[in-house]
C-alpha cells in the first residue's frame, strides 16, 4: 500500500471531543476540523513506519506510540471505497433486515378482533398495546445495541440480535394470555430494533454524501413498507429473517472495527520485545476503551444530542409525530373498513395497499430526484455542498400529510365509496415517506461523524409515539369521530410540518455552525 498515514486535525477532534468512538465514525474528509489534539509527551513531527508487509503507519518522533489509519484516501479497505456493486449489495441486505422487523409490529393489527375473542380482551386500550408495545421495545433496544456493536462489532450484534427476535416472534404464537402476549411482543422488538439502530450509521460509513440519497431513500421505505405490507395477520414471515443470516459479514464497515484489526495484525507481526512501540492503537481510540467507558459514552450521547441540538429537537419532534400517526393509522383503518364499510377481516386487510402504493410511489420519485437536487444545488452553489440541499422534498410531504388526513376523516364519516378514503391514506403515506426520507438524510448529514447517535435520539423519540398513539386513537374516535379527530391530526401536521423546512434552509447553516456536534 502507498502512502504515508496522516494524523489529520479532524480525526484528532474525534478523540478530543468525544473521549470514545462514536457507534459509527467515518472519515477524516466527512468531518470539517475544529480543533486539534495533542498527543501527551509527543511531537507533531511525523515519521512512517514499514510494518514489513508494504503498509506504512504514521507515527511521531521520540513516541513509544503508534497510530494505525487507513493508508491514504484510496485504502481499498475504507469502506467508502469499496465498489459500487458491494456498496449496493451491502445496502439491500440492511434495508431487507429493516423491513422484516416492522411487519411483525403492526401484522396483527388487522386481525384485532380476533386476539380480543381469542384472550378475552375488551379494552380498546389493552387491544391497541398488543400492536403497539413491539414500537416500545423499538425505542430501548438502539440504546444499548449502537454501543454493543460499537465494541463486538455489526456483524455478530446482527446475528444475536435476529436470533434472539426469531425465537421470541414465534413464541407469540404459543401465547396463553394477554399478559404473555405483551411480554413476547416486546422480546421481540429488542432483537428487532437492531438493524433499526445500526443502518443509519452504516449508510454514513459507506457512501460518499452525493450519493448517499438514494441508498437513504430505500432504507427509509423499508421499515414503513414493512408495517403495511401485511394483509393477512400472523406472524409467519418471521421465518424468512433466518435465510439472511449468512450475509452479514457485508456489513462489517464499521471503520474503527476495521482499523482495529488492521492493528491487532501489527501487533502479531511484531516481536513484543524488540518492538519501538509501547503501543500500537487505531485514530479513533482514546486511553479508554473498556466497555464501561464506551457504553457509558455512547448511552448518553443520543441525550446529549437532544438536549443540545435544535435541529435533532425539532427534526425529532416531527418524526416522531410523523410515526405516530403511521401508526396510529395502522391500528384505526380495520375499525374504518371492518366498522363503517362492514367488510371482513381479509378485505379490510387489503386497504393497506393503500398506504403501501403511497409510500413506494413517493419514495421512488424521491430517490430518483434527492441527488440530482442536491448535485444541483451545489453546482449552484459554487460546488460547495450544504445539508440543506436535502430538505426540498420536505415541502410537498408537510402539504400532503395533512390533506390525505382530510380527506380520510371526512370521507370515513360521510360513508362516501371506499376508494375516497383509500386516496386519502395513500397521501398520508406519501407525505410520511418524503419528510422521512429528508429528515434521516439531513441528520446523516449535518451529524456525520455522530449520524448512529442522532437518528437514535430520533429513533427513540418516534417509537415512543408510535406506542403512544394508537393508544389514544380509539378515545378520539370515538368522542370526535373520524372527521373532526382527523382534522386535529391535520392541523397540528401543518403547524408542526409546514415550518420545519422553511426554518432549517434559512437559519440551519447558522445552527450548525454553532453545533458542537453537527459539521
Amino acid at each position: 500500500m502507498s502512502t504515508t498515514n496522516q494524523i489529520s486535525a479532524s480525526v484528532s477532534d474525534v478523540e478530543g471531543t468525544l473521549g470514545a468512538v462514536s457507534p459509527a465514525p467515518t472519515l477524516q474528509g466527512d468531518h470539517a476540523p475544529k480543533s486539534s489534539h495533542h498527543i501527551p509527551e509527543q511531537s507533531h513531527s511525523q515519521k512512517s513506519y514499514n510494518t514489513g508487509d508494504g503498509e506504512l503507519l504514521a507515527t511521531t518522533d521520540n513516541a513509544d506510540v503508534l497510530i494505525v489509519d487507513w493508508d491514504g484516501p484510496d485504502d481499498p479497505q475504507n469502506p467508502k471505497n469499496w465498489s459500487y456493486r458491494r456498496k449496493w449489495a451491502a445496502t439491500i441486505i440492511i434495508s431487507s433486515f429493516t423491513f422484516i422487523s416492522p411487519v411483525s409490529s403492526s401484522m396483527i393489527a388487522p386481525a384485532t378482533g380476533q386476539v380480543a375473542s381469542a384472550f378475552g380482551i375488551d379494552n380498546d386500550v389493552m387491544l391497541a398495546l398488543a400492536t403497539s408495545i413491539f414500537v416500545l421495545a423499538y425505542a430501548m433496544g438502539p440504546l444499548f445495541l449502537g454501543p454493543l456493536s460499537e465494541i463486538y462489532g455489526r456483524s455478530r450484534v446482527l446475528q444475536l440480535a435476529n436470533l434472539w427476535y426469531l425465537v421470541w416472534n414465534l413464541v407469540c404464537g404459543f401465547a396463553q394470555s394477554e399478559s404473555q402476549l405483551l411480554v413476547f411482543r416486546f422480546l421481540a422488538g429488542l432483537g428487532g430494533s437492531a438493524p433499526l439502530s445500526i443502518g443509519g450509521g452504516f449508510l454514513g460509513d459507506c457512501w460518499q454524501p452525493d450519493q448517499r440519497g438514494r441508498a437513504v431513500a430505500i432504507y427509509s421505505l423499508a421499515p414503513l413498507m414493512g408495517t403495511v405490507l401485511n394483509t393477512r395477520p400472523g406472524d409467519g414471515c418471521s421465518g424468512l429473517r433466518a435465510l439472511w443470516m449468512q450475509s452479514f459479514k457485508s456489513l462489517e464497515c464499521l471503520h474503527f472495527k476495521r482499523l482495529e484489526r488492521k492493528a491487532e495484525r501489527i501487533r502479531r507481526s511484531m516481536d513484543a520485545e524488540k518492538a519501538p512501540y509501547r503501543e500500537i492503537r487505531t485514530v479513533f481510540e482514546g486511553q479508554d476503551r473498556s466497555w464501561q467507558a464506551i457504553m457509558a459514552k455512547s448511552l448518553s450521547r443520543p441525550f446529549v444530542l437532544f438536549a443540545h441540538e435544535p435541529i435533532v429537537q425539532l427534526l425529532g419532534v416531527y418524526m416522531a409525530y410523523l410515526y405516530g400517526t403511521l401508526y396510529l393509522f395502522l391500528t384505526t383503518m380495520p375499525s374504518i373498513f371492518q366498522g363503517t364499510y362492514h367488510q371482513s377481516v381479509g378485505i379490510s386487510g387489503l386497504h393497506y395497499a393503500a398506504l403501501g402504493l403511497g409510500l413506494s410511489a413517493a419514495s421512488q420519485l424521491n430517490a430518483r430526484t434527492m441527488d440530482k437536487v442536491y448535485i444541483y444545488l451545489k453546482g449552484k452553489n459554487g460546488g460547495v455542498a450544504k445539508p440543506e440541499f436535502r430538505l426540498p422534498a420536505m415541502v410537498p410531504g408537510s402539504l400532503l400529510l395533512p390533506i390525505g388526513c382530510l380527506i380520510v376523516g371526512w370521507t370515513s364519516e360521510a360513508h362516501t365509496f371506499w376508494i375516497a378514503p383509500d386516496i386519502g391514506i395513500a397521501l398520508v403515506g406519501a407525505g410520511i415517506i418524503l419528510n422521512f426520507q429528508c429528515i434521516q438524510t439531513y441528520i446523516v448529514d449535518c451529524f456525520t461523524l455522530h449520524a448512529a447517535s442522532a437518528l437514535a435520539a430520533i429513533s427513540c423519540l418516534r417509537s415512543l409515539a408510535g406506542f403512544g398513539f394508537p393508544l389514544f386513537a380509539p378515545a378520539m374516535y370515538k368522542a370526535l369521530g373520524f372527521g373532526k379527530g382527523d382534522t386535529i391530526l391535520a392541523v397540528v401536521a401543518i403547524v408542526v410540518g409546514c415550518p420545519a423546512p422553511w426554518i432549517l434552509w434559512r437559519y440551519g447553516e447558522r445552527i450548525r455552525n454553532s453545533s458542537r456536534h453537527a459539521r
